[in-house]
């Protein structure tokens, strides 16, 4: 559906390919807003990056964009709805453009990392940890970066059962 939506527009904006994907999954499950059908959806991160302008832009469903500049982490916010029916469904989701710099890294990602259980306590990774982590390694190159991340989520989940699924996506800008 996002490679058909893509190819069929002339300008892409993230919010706007995020508004039809939404559409056309609502057609494909049959979801009208009645109470006994399926209510699934699903959540992403979408970025346009126009690498000769310097511009991001970013729209997310429920997953949110974090951008690492010199020592900073900023996070670009998703709305708090799925691709899908929604019982409290904005118009169209956000579409966040900014300027981005030369050797700003990008990472857009799953809830299945900071979700996972493990560590003493049994506990969620967390939000506030998972940041950290990212600041701290945003030096090394990105082959390492998947390295640590990866060995860092395998020594938190311990031997307990992964509990969803697990993405994160860094680009280097």
């Amino acid at each position: 559906l996002i490679n058909k939506i893509v190819n069929k527009e002339t300008e892409l904006k993230a919010n706007i390919i995020l508004n039809q994907l939404r559409d056309e999954v609502k057609k494909s499950l049959h979801q009208t807003g009645k109470e006994d059908e399926a209510k699934d959806g699903m959540d992403i991160a979408l970025c346009v990056i126009d690498p000769e302008r310097l511009t991001l832009q970013y729209s997310g469903a429920y997953n949110p964009l974090y951008l690492i500049r010199n020592n900073e982490l900023i996070s670009l916010k998703a709305d708090r709805m799925p691709i899908g029916i929604h019982i409290i469904e904005k118009e169209s989701f956000t579409n966040h453009e900014i300027n981005f710099q030369k050797g700003d890294i990008i990472y857009i990602f799953t809830d299945g990392y900071v979700d996972q259980f493990g560590g003493p306590k049994a506990s969620k990774f967390r939000k506030t940890p998972f940041k950290e982590m990212l600041i701290s390694i945003k030096d090394k190159e990105m082959d390492e970066q998947k390295k640590i991340l990866d060995s860092e989520f395998e020594k938190w989940k311990g031997n307990r059962d992964q509990i969803d699924d697990v993405l994160v996506m860094g680009i280097k800008l």
